[in-house]
């Protein structure tokens, strides 16, 4: 029975991956217009000054036009660096410099900031599998965001990009498993109502 869960995780995220891997190059490109033009309402609603976010890989939404924008604007962006002890620090990116990380994901150059740096952002932008309608996020399996939110204090809003399809009524959730406010999907921005 103890099995089930990490299985049941482990086949939705391949399913998930894969049908990420088999998207066209023109609904991509038209996701991540919609990408773009929600993440920027979105900070811009919130009036985010600094924000939290990451750089995708090739099989996650590309949300690089937005954070190209918000380094036109002044915005300060933190970006993860995955540590060994499963634990995040953060860069403040510059939007140009970047290295493969650990597991192949891109991660920014520059000053390396604590894990603690995270307390100071007014809007947190976390890459998902998928996320349900209460708020539930299922990663990628390794727990680096999950830690993080667990360990604030208080954070900001949490919001997860995921394609339309990955929005979904239920994810198998876990007890150090971390619910997120919202999604953005190429739909729009979904509130959610985490389970507290």
């Amino acid at each position: 029975m103890s099995d089930e869960l990490p299985n049941l995780k482990r086949a939705m995220r391949a399913e998930l991956r894969e049908r990420r891997r088999i998207m066209t190059s023109s609904e991509v490109e038209n996701a991540t217009e919609q990408f773009t033009l929600h993440l920027t309402h979105l900070t811009e609603r919130l009036a985010a000054k600094y924000v939290a976010a990451y750089l995708p890989n090739p099989d996650e939404p590309n949300i690089r036009p937005w954070l190209d924008w918000a380094h036109t604007r002044g915005i300060r962006v933190l970006l993860p660096i995955s540590r060994d002890d499963g634990l995040l620090d953060w860069v403040v990116g510059d939007g140009e410099s970047e290295v493969q990380g650990q597991f192949g994901v891109p991660e920014a150059v520059g000053e390396v900031l604590g894990p603690i740096a995270i307390n100071e952002v007014d809007l947190i932008i976390v890459p998902a599998a998928s996320v349900d309608r209460t708020g539930m996020r299922m990663g990628w399996g390794r727990g680096y965001y999950d830690r993080m939110l667990g360990s604030m204090e208080q954070r900001p809003p949490v919001y997860a990009v995921v394609f339309d399809s990955e929005l979904v009524d239920e994810v198998p959730g876990e007890v150090h498993d971390r619910p997120v406010d919202g999604a953005v999907t190429p739909s729009g921005i979904v509130e959610l109502q985490p389970s507290t």
